[in-house]
């Protein structure tokens, strides 16, 4: 749970400038209230609370970070196609968390799900304001697809491809690596662990 040190009028201010609706708080102590995606903003003399099974992009919109972000992504698929989740981490340069967190995302291929991982985690960087991504990922396959290495024949792949392309447009610098598993542990266990809480 994000706890965001700040100046609450400020706050309002960017989530309003995001397109985010802003409410009146429930009780003396509350500021206002904001909800996107899914995950609540609750502010307070001084701070702000964020709440919620996904509050990276609500957080992105409070915080002004800035520099290099290291992004590790997993996406997985029981059966592929089948029930799939992703995984995320985010880090500062100097390896403080930023966010993460895991998600279901309905049924698909765990080639697909690696995607959306990967573009999940680029939408969450891009709108915490960093300059530049290092990016990990244990599918070999997107990697070298996004990198051009290989050919992307699924039209699905291609399409996702592109995004992320796009994605990685919004940065100064950028980079992405196939690493082993166990350097991508957490991400992977944040996707696991998306399919139980699901």
């Amino acid at each position: 749970m994000p706890v965001i040190e700040c100046d609450p009028a400020a706050a309002r201010e960017r989530l309003e400038a995001a397109g985010i609706t802003v409410e009146s708080g429930n009780t003396d102590h509350e500021r206002w209230r904001a909800e996107s995606g899914g995950a609540k903003a609750v502010a307070y003399e001084g701070k702000v609370v964020v709440q919620g099974s996904d509050p990276g992009k609500l957080t992105a919109v409070l915080t002004d970070e800035g520099g290099r972000a290291h992004v590790y992504v997993d996406g997985a698929s029981r059966g592929n196609p089948g029930p799939a989740a992703i995984g995320w981490v985010l880090l500062t340069g100097d390896g403080g968390i930023v966010t993460e967190g895991g998600k279901r995302i309905g049924s698909t291929t765990n080639n697909r799900a690696e995607y959306e991982a990967l573009i999940h985690a680029l939408e969450i960087a891009a709108d915490y304001g960093f300059d530049s991504v290092e990016v990990r990922s244990d599918s070999e396959l997107a990697v070298r697809q996004v990198r051009g290495e290989w050919d992307t024949n699924d039209p699905d792949l291609r399409e996702r491809r592109v995004r992320v392309r796009e994605l990685f447009r919004e940065f100064e610098d950028w980079s992405i690596e196939h690493v082993p598993r166990e350097i991508n542990e957490r991400a992977d266990s944040l996707a696991n662990e998306a399919f139980e809480d699901g």
